[in-house]
């Protein structure tokens, strides 16, 4: 039987989810998406894939899926405009484009950028939760910056690595990362100034840019010291790096397949 292959992009804002995989007995992305795609659907047999999983209460500006059908889709826009429509408000489709069978959303190469959005030094107002990062403490935001650059090119990443075992592949390659005032979410009851991490790259680890930002915000509180990231960074360095920075403030930013 020939198969019909599709990739979407999709939004979503993660704050009520728990994360993209399904899960017994919790409300996850790749439910609300499969529940969505089998009632309009109406029952036909489909198999959906994601590009890669997020965690509990990450969002995203472009993740992606690939979805595979036994019958073709015969007007992607129309289909596209009526999978919105039932979607929850917080997850929005944005493009639908179909693929042949080479192509592997999972092992196709890419490069994901990821975005931290976080400010400090106030209590902020509530509805700043689902996107930000409030630290309540003082940051030296200059020595996060230069901290940020250490992170770029080649390194060993095995003390940013949630619960890492002896085997893994820690030599690993940052192509950007930068910290810069924010200046892309605005609203009126954000504090005056925001900032966000920018990291790009092929392949992160689990929990690696959490990790990454939790260094960068003690860096800040003057806990660690740059010396300190360096020697983390060294090949067969052992570190623990102990803070791992909310979830809430990590956004999927764009997917970019090769």
């Amino acid at each position: 039987m020939k198969k019909y292959f599709y990739v979407f992009t999709i939004q979503y804002l993660g704050y009520r989810f728990h994360g993209w995989q399904k899960q017994p007995n919790v409300k996850t992305l790749h439910l609300m998406v499969d529940r969505t795609l089998n009632f309009i659907l109406e029952g036909k047999r489909f198999k959906s894939l994601s590009s890669g999983r997020t965690d509990a209460m990450v969002s995203a500006e472009n993740a992606a899926f690939e979805l595979f059908l036994f019958e073709p889709i015969e007007d992607e826009n129309a289909f596209l405009e009526l999978f919105n429509h039932n979607l929850p408000q917080d997850i929005r489709a944005t493009s639908i484009q179909e693929v042949d069978a080479e192509f592997n959303i999972i092992k196709h190469s890419k490069i994901k950028e990821y975005l931290y959005l976080f400010t400090c030094g106030e209590k902020c107002h509530p509805f700043c939760a689902p996107i930000m990062t409030t630290i309540l403490d003082d940051l030296d935001i200059d020595i996060m910056k230069q901290g940020a650059k250490l992170f770029e090119g080649k390194h060993y990443f095995k003390s940013y690595c949630y619960k890492p075992t002896d085997n893994g592949i820690y030599d690993r390659e940052i192509l950007l990362c930068e910290l810069v005032e924010n200046t892309i979410y605005t609203a009126n009851y954000f504090p005056k100034k925001t900032y966000l991490l920018r990291v790009k790259g092929k392949g992160f680890m689990r929990n690696q840019i959490r990790l990454m930002m939790g260094t960068l915000i003690d860096l800040g509180k003057g806990k660690l010291s740059i010396e300190d990231i360096k020697n983390s960074l060294l090949p067969g360095s052992n570190t623990r790096m102990e803070y791992i920075a909310p979830a809430s403030g990590l956004i999927l930013n764009n997917i970019q397949f090769e």
